[in-house]
C-alpha cells in the first residue's frame, strides 16, 4: 500500500504524477518545452493539492535520474529533494531509460526473444542508449553512443531489437539491419513510471535524499573528464 509522487524533466517534455497502490490517480503533461523551471513548481504544487484534498499521504517521492538534459534533471531532482525534506518522504531514482520501456512492455506485441533499446538524444548521431530483455534485465549497460551501420550489430544479428525514445528518430536510416524495428512518439513520462516505482517501493530500494545526483551529471560526466583526462595524459 503506497501513495507516491512522480517526477519526470529528463527531456524537453516536463510531467508529474500521483500513484496510489499501484494506480495512477493524478497525471499532468507539458509536452511545449523544455519549461521545466517555470512549469514543474506548478505542477507539483497541483498534485501536493490533490492529494492533500483526498486525505491522501504520501510515501515516496520518485524522480526520473537520466540520462538526459542537465538543466532538466537539476530541476526535476531538486524539487524531489525538496518534497522529500518538507514532507520527510523517501526518494526513489529510476532510470529515464527504464521508464521509457514501460510503454512498450505495457502497449506492444513482442516476440519472446525481443530486445528493448531506448535512446535519449544526445548531439549529431550521439544518443545515451541501453538494451534490456523483456523483463528488464540489463544486456546492455547505458552508454553514450556514436550511432553508424554497425551500432548494435551484436544484439541485431540474435534478436529482434526495438529502438525507441527521441534518440532514435535519427537511427532509422543509419541502421538497416532486418531486425532492427522502431516505435516512434515514445517518451519518458511520469505516469508510466509508477510500476517501477512500485516496485522499488516494495523492495525499500530508496536513495539517500542528502546525496543523490542523477546518472547524467554524477556518471556520464565523470566518466567523460576521467577520457579526456586519459587522452591529455597520452598525447
Amino acid at each position: 500500500m503506497s501513495c507516491i509522487l512522480h517526477i519526470e524533466t529528463a527531456t524537453e517534455v516536463c510531467s508529474v504524477a500521483v500513484s496510489q497502490d499501484g494506480a495512477t490517480i493524478f497525471h499532468e503533461e507539458d509536452f511545449d518545452g523544455p519549461s521545466h523551471a517555470t512549469r514543474l513548481g506548478t505542477m507539483v504544487d497541483e498534485a501536493l493539492s490533490f492529494t492533500d484534498n483526498h486525505a491522501i499521504p504520501f510515501d515516496a517521492v520518485a524522480v526520473s535520474t537520466g540520462p538526459g538534459s542537465y538543466t532538466g534533471l537539476r530541476i526535476g531532482v531538486s524539487m524531489a529533494k525538496g518534497v522529500c525534506y518538507g514532507r520527510n518522504l523517501k526518494l526513489i531514482a529510476l532510470p529515464t531509460l527504464e521508464v521509457l520501456c514501460v510503454p512498450i512492455l505495457l502497449g506492444k506485441e513482442l516476440p519472446d526473444d525481443a530486445l528493448l533499446c531506448p535512446m535519449i538524444d544526445a548531439r549529431r548521431m550521439e544518443v545515451y542508449a541501453a538494451v534490456y530483455t523483456r523483463a528488464l534485465k540489463t544486456v546492455m549497460e547505458t552508454s553514450a553512443v556514436v550511432v553508424d551501420s554497425e551500432s548494435f550489430r551484436e544484439y541485431l544479428d540474435a534478436h529482434p531489437v526495438y529502438f525507441f525514445g527521441n534518440g532514435a528518430e535519427k537511427c532509422k536510416d543509419v541502421i538497416q539491419h532486418p531486425n532492427a524495428h522502431f516505435f516512434d512518439g515514445i517518451r519518458p513520462l511520469a505516469k508510466n513510471m509508477c510500476p517501477l516505482a512500485e516496485k522499488a517501493h516494495a523492495r525499500e530500494e530508496f536513495a539517500d535524499v542528502a546525496y543523490f545526483e542523477p546518472f547524467y551529471l554524477k556518471d556520464f560526466v565523470a566518466t567523460k573528464s576521467r577520457k579526456l583526462e586519459g587522452l591529455m595524459h597520452n598525447a
